[in-house]
């Protein structure tokens, strides 16, 4: 199975297009455009994709579209890594050091899903530690213009996270209850 997720830098660029926004379809020749790599090549890596399940086709007026299935039994773990290794995720990751002395960054998975808040003032990313503000706001300014809408994000410093974890604030809570992809450090520092 596992041979199935990554054979080639042609399905690498389509996992990247498929799960940096899972909400959309696309065409073969769009794909073509967004990956740069040769139609024959990216034909290959859909059929592949399509004959183990990852991707579902069909056809609209003359052309055919993809989508990544939802039901793909890896879906949530390459979620999980395109989401570590594109966008704002990637870029946290890359200028860590320069963001201060970070220990934890997690996007919700409606962030990650690229679907709507359910609440306006719900949480895209929490970041904990002792971050470097105007260093995050730049990132954050980045991905707000890439994605063409507002980012929500919450910094705390690790005492924070402590005390609102120990008092069951309900802001930490809604956070912690929630579906969640974990960019840098781990799950079980988070909840405590």
């Amino acid at each position: 199975m596992l041979k199935d997720l990554v054979i080639s830098k042609t399905r690498v660029k389509l996992l990247e297009n498929f799960l940096s926004d899972p909400t959309q379809m696309y065409h073969v020749r769009d794909l073509v455009r967004r990956t740069g790599e040769e139609i024959n090549a990216v034909r290959r890596e859909l059929a592949r994709m399509e004959s183990v399940g990852m991707v579902k086709k069909e056809p609209r007026g003359n052309r055919l579209y993809y989508w990544f299935r939802k039901d793909y039994i890896f879906y949530s773990d390459l979620l999980g890594l395109i989401a570590k290794t594109t966008g704002l995720g990637a870029a946290l990751i890359k200028n860590r050091h320069k963001l201060g002395k970070v220990s934890l960054v997690m996007f919700s998975g409606n962030f990650v899903r690229n679907l709507p808040r359910k609440q306006p003032d719900e949480v895209d990313l929490l970041i904990v530690g002792d971050i470097t503000l105007p260093e995050l706001s730049s990132l954050i300014r980045q991905e707000e213009t890439r994605r063409g809408s507002p980012v929500n994000y919450t910094p705390m410093t690790e005492e924070e996270l402590r005390f609102r974890r120990n008092r069951r604030d309900p802001f930490l809570l809604e956070i912690l209850t929630g579906t969640r992809v974990m960019i840098l450090g781990d799950e079980s520092d988070l909840v405590g």
